[in-house]
């Protein structure tokens, strides 16, 4: 029988099946289409120590092989997470996540602060969010720099600590070495690649921000290679997400080096697609007398 627990962080995954910030609210509608304890983790709703109302007009626009999203981190603040949704998310019995970004070093602070002393698990800090002191360069763009906010943050924080790479940075194996480096406990990636939309009949771009995040399968060849980068260049665990839609994809990016993976957009087509994803997971490896996902992990 395969098996699918995996240790990562300090942490024991029931299998290496999260669902993936943004895509997954906090997970309470989907409670209600299928038994949430056989995920590995849920990652919660993007977090910012205040709340946040997010981006005024279109937010959601469907592409070929995708979507482009323009949410605008639209949250109800740490405080009120950690109250009113955190309570429910433990009561699935699964590692809980929480996604956690900000605008300036204060922000991603007071966040952890208050993380600090809830009962999540771990605390995925999202660095591919603008600096307003800096100008609006992301953290997540320069090594130099993202070291410098995983260090701080890294020295405050008391929950193992997960960095959310971003597509953009110079150099995603320098990035994920400076993360490494400056004491994060793993990486994931790839957040949503920038891209953007344009009404024909309006002649004007469909977002107000003009510019919005690409996922889905169309950005999954770009994830595996980023994700091969940076598990190649790193001893800390990886996990890997983009354009993840079967249990194929997720076998790919676990050979490319990956030791958990992240669901997203895919939960948008088919609410309960993590749970085919782990059952086909177990098909594969039961097929090709696998016992252990150490067995083909990084093997690419």
């Amino acid at each position: 029988m395969a098996k699918l627990i995996t240790n990562a962080m300090g942490l024991e995954f029931k299998n290496p099946v999260l669902t993936a910030s943004g895509t997954f609210g906090f997970g309470e509608e989907f409670s209600e289409i299928y038994d949430l304890s056989k995920l590995g983790g849920i990652c919660s709703k993007g977090l910012t120590f205040r709340e946040r109302q997010g981006n005024s007009g279109i937010r959601i626009w469907e592409t070929p092989m995708g979507m482009i999203n323009s949410i605008g981190l639209q949250n109800p603040g740490v405080d009120n997470f950690i109250k009113h949704e955190l309570p429910r998310m433990k009561s699935y019995n699964t590692i809980i996540v929480a996604n956690l970004g900000g605008h300036c070093e204060e922000d991603y602070f007071e966040g952890i602060y208050k993380l600090n002393e809830s009962d999540v698990d771990l605390i995925e800090l999202n660095i591919s969010c603008p600096n307003v002191k800096t100008g609006g360069m992301a953290f997540g763009v320069k090594s130099s720099v993202a070291y410098n906010i995983v260090s701080k943050v890294k020295r405050i924080c008391k929950k193992p600590l997960m960095v959310k790479l971003s597509p953009n940075a110079e150099s995603i194996s320098e990035m994920a070495i400076a993360c490494e480096e400056a004491g994060a406990d793993g990486i994931s990636l790839i957040n949503t690649i920038q891209a953007m939309a344009i009404d024909i009949k309006k002649r004007r771009p469909v977002f107000d921000n003009v510019y919005a995040g690409l996922s889905g399968p169309c950005v999954k060849p770009i994830a595996l290679r980023m994700v091969h980068e940076a598990a190649k260049s790193v001893k800390i665990p990886v996990c890997g997400l983009g354009g993840i839609m079967a249990a194929q994809d997720v076998i790919e990016f676990i050979m490319a080096g990956a030791t958990l993976v992240q669901i997203g957009t895919a939960n948008f087509i088919k609410p309960d697609v993590a749970i085919d994803i782990i059952d086909g997971l177990k098909e594969f490896m039961d097929r090709e007398g696998i016992d252990s996902l150490d067995e083909i992990r990084g093997i690419v």
